[in-house]
């Protein structure tokens, strides 16, 4: 056996990291079109809440992704050599996880906006589609203009096309889904919709109650990637271009029932359309006073949420716990009935129920509509704190209050509910404080609270960082006071 002494055993360990390090500066690929045929895979990213025709699940096929924007994927990655592979993500943030690397490009309806422009490199298009107005049939005062819109409340997705049209002009209820925004409008929540003419064909076309206005604008689905990586835009132009000229594009967006006249342009695009369509990229927005004063909006609505719906949790989670203990049988069965759907089922499914799914029967605001959830979501957890707060209260209390002749109600008002209310505080004030921030949810039906102000502001400025800071000190600065109230009152039940 051959001994090797220290000198000769550091030589051996650098060598050793020398042939690592040369081969793997060998096998780095120099480009993203390089990485992907180096991988052998074109990562795209998408949203599958975007649904058809874009993509979707296949029930009638083991739920399989289909979609025309699924088959243009795999064929253009055939153009490049390689398989395509989905990547889930939500639509209003493909551009920032696209930054990130998180995937090659992004494929999902997203549209050429001036911002958009500014932060990522755009394919040429490969659907022209028509922003389409609509209202409900019975008002005739909404027009085919931006016009008729100024001051009413208008239905679109947060971050699109439509949006920006809108910015300034109406008041946006920024919705994450596309069917939402006509459940609203057939329910009198909004004025009108202004939504891609794809969406407003599948969705709100279908409702008797609904009239299209007309197209305002034409705008354009094209595939991003990263600024740096021209390489792998030009090779997606390219494939693009291929699909068109022997009218396989054509085939996969009749396939998708898309397919119309706008659509003939592809096969003259030409150096100068696409110009004309990117623009003039308009720079990020810096943080100001103006946005300050958003912010400062959105945590008045958080904090009003909270309070409201805690103002609701507490009697309601009270009169749950006692039901629980000392009601009637049946009573005592539906109170814990309650209390088990409420905490076994995600409060965001809770919220679109009660705001979506009982719309033709109750017709609630989205504000009311997330008091009321939350404020039913918290009641079950506090029915437990305070049952438990009860049953920490000696039993020979309520024996001894029987036994002077009280009631039960009366014993309950006067001898335990005091001493329970007592132990549970501390936990209702952490329970707040879970409330305070659980409040982020509501944005799921429009409400612009402060996290959905924070994901608006992060748009407008291309940061996420300094938003995000700022949303978190100023969730912070409302609940830390919480949290030092219930340290106090911890404090104090110690000593006591």
């Amino acid at each position: 056996m051959v001994a090797f002494g220290p000198v000769s055993r550091l030589w051996w360990v650098v060598l050793l990291a020398m042939a690592v390090l040369s081969c793997h500066g060998r096998a780095a690929p120099t480009s993203a079109l390089a990485r992907v045929r180096a991988a052998g895979v074109l990562r795209w990213g998408g949203d599958i809440q975007g649904g058809e025709p874009y993509v979707y699940e296949d029930s009638e096929h083991g739920g399989r992704l289909t979609g025309f924007e699924v088959d243009l994927a795999n064929a253009l990655a055939r153009e490049l050599g390689v398989r395509a592979q989905f990547v889930q993500n939500d639509w209003s943030a493909l551009i920032p996880t696209r930054e990130r690397g998180t995937f090659d490009m992004a494929l999902n309806g997203l549209e050429v906006t001036p911002q958009r422009v500014g932060r990522v490199r755009f394919t040429r298009p490969y659907y022209i589609f028509g922003a389409r107005l609509m209202a409900r049939r019975d008002d005739a005062s909404v027009q085919p203009s931006l016009a008729s819109l100024r001051g009413r409340r208008v239905g679109t997705l947060a971050n699109s096309f439509s949006s920006e049209l809108l910015r300034n002009v109406a008041e946006i209820v920024p919705y994450e889904g596309v069917e939402e925004p006509y459940i609203d409008l057939v329910q009198g929540r909004t004025d009108a919709v202004l939504l891609d003419d794809i969406i407003a064909t599948r969705y709100g076309e279908p409702k008797p109650e609904l009239r299209v206005v007309g197209d305002l604008a034409d705008g354009y689905y094209s595939i991003a990637v990263r600024p740096a990586e021209a390489e792998l835009q030009q090779a997606l132009d390219q494939a693009l271009g291929r699909l068109v000229a022997r009218g396989e594009l054509e085939r996969i967006l009749r396939r998708g029932n898309i397919w119309n006249d706008r659509q003939r342009r592809l096969a003259v695009w030409s150096d100068g359309d696409q110009r004309q369509m990117l623009g003039t990229a308009v720079a990020g927005q810096h943080f100001g006073w103006s946005h300050l004063v958003l912010f400062a909006k959105g945590a008045l609505i958080t904090l009003r949420l909270s309070i409201l719906a805690m103002a609701l949790a507490i009697p309601l989670g009270l009169a749950l716990a006692v039901l629980r203990l000392y009601g009637p049988a049946l009573l005592s069965r539906l109170a814990g009935a309650y209390v088990e759907l409420y905490r076994g089922t995600p409060v965001l499914l809770q919220l679109y129920v009660l705001y979506y799914g009982l719309a033709p029967v109750l017709k609630l605001g989205a504000f009311p509509a997330a008091v009321l959830g939350l404020g039913m979501n918290y009641a079950a957890y506090e029915a437990e704190v305070y049952r438990a707060g009860i049953q920490a209260v000696p039993r020979g209390q309520m024996e001894a209050a029987l036994s002077l002749g009280m009631s039960l109600p009366l014993a309950l008002r006067r001898v335990v509910l005091p001493q329970a209310f007592r132990l549970a505080l501390p936990s209702v004030t952490n329970d707040f404080i879970a409330l305070l921030k659980d409040s982020s949810l509501v944005s799921v039906i429009t409400v612009v609270e402060l996290t959905k102000q924070m994901t608006i502001t992060s748009v407008d400025i291309r940061s996420w960082a300094l938003p995000g800071a700022l949303c978190a000190l100023m969730y912070f600065l409302m609940s830390y006071p919480l949290s030092l109230l219930a340290q106090r009152l911890e404090a104090r039940l110690a000593r006591s």
